[in-house]
């Protein structure tokens, strides 16, 4: 790995805490306040249209997704809906807001070992106040030179947080679970990234083709970056 990279930058969701399987549970959840009008899995289907729909409006998190839900419920049931349905889709999206933060396996131990070596970032997308709740409760700010709560992943939003922490691409690598938003864009602009497959990704965040980029790694831990990182 490149030995000129100063700064890590490091996704949140899936890549340091588990998220993505809390948005799973509770789509099987909201499928069953409607299962009188259709089947479940058209009913995961019509909300994941929706949700691609509104993120040009809502952006990513659980507050777009709840909004999401409840107009999939007024779509699905054409108005004609009790206001407990709505009522209960709120309450799984506030018992989302209030999940503990589970890290997952190494984390702790890796921003243990590079902290002091590199400028350690976060570098997530999301709502504001929710990301930086879960931050929070995780109990690793202080880990990190810099947040960047991103609302959305883009080769510009990438630009932009470089430019902020006034180093050049080629010295800046993301760590993250997902091709679309943590690697492609980086690699665009001339960074270098790794992915960290996680067990469950959102399929809006899937693509249909494989990687190759001399800036490209692939590992199957977050652990396994520290042989990459320390000499």
């Amino acid at each position: 790995m490149n030995n000129q990279i100063t700064v890590i930058a490091f996704d949140a969701d899936d890549t340091l805490w588990v998220n993505e399987p809390y948005f799973r549970e509770t789509e099987e959840k909201f499928a069953g306040l409607l299962e009188d009008f259709m089947p479940h899995h058209s009913i995961v289907a019509e909300l994941l249209k929706t949700e691609i729909d509104n993120l040009p409006l809502y952006g990513y998190g659980i507050k777009g997704f709840m909004l999401s839900m409840i107009e999939t419920v007024l779509r699905i049931t054409e108005g004609r809906v009790n206001p407990e349905v709505i009522s209960r889709a709120i309450e799984l999206g506030q018992e989302m807001l209030n999940k503990p933060i589970e890290l997952l396996e190494g984390v702790e131990e890796v921003l243990k070992a590079l902290h002091g070596k590199y400028r350690l970032v976060v570098a997530t997308k999301g709502d504001l106040l929710d990301q930086q709740r879960k931050l929070t409760k995780s109990g690793l700010d202080h880990y990190f030179h810099h947040i960047e709560i991103m609302s959305d992943k883009q080769e510009r939003d990438y630009q932009k947080l470089i430019k902020h922490l006034d180093c050049r691409p080629d010295e800046f690598l993301m760590l993250g679970n997902s091709l679309k938003s943590d690697v492609l864009p980086v690699l665009a602009i001339g960074g270098h990234a790794v992915h960290i497959p996680y067990h469950t990704t959102w399929v809006h965040e899937r693509i249909d083709h494989t990687i190759e980029h001399p800036n490209f790694y692939q590992v199957e831990n977050l652990a396994d970056v520290l042989p990459k990182l320390i000499k």
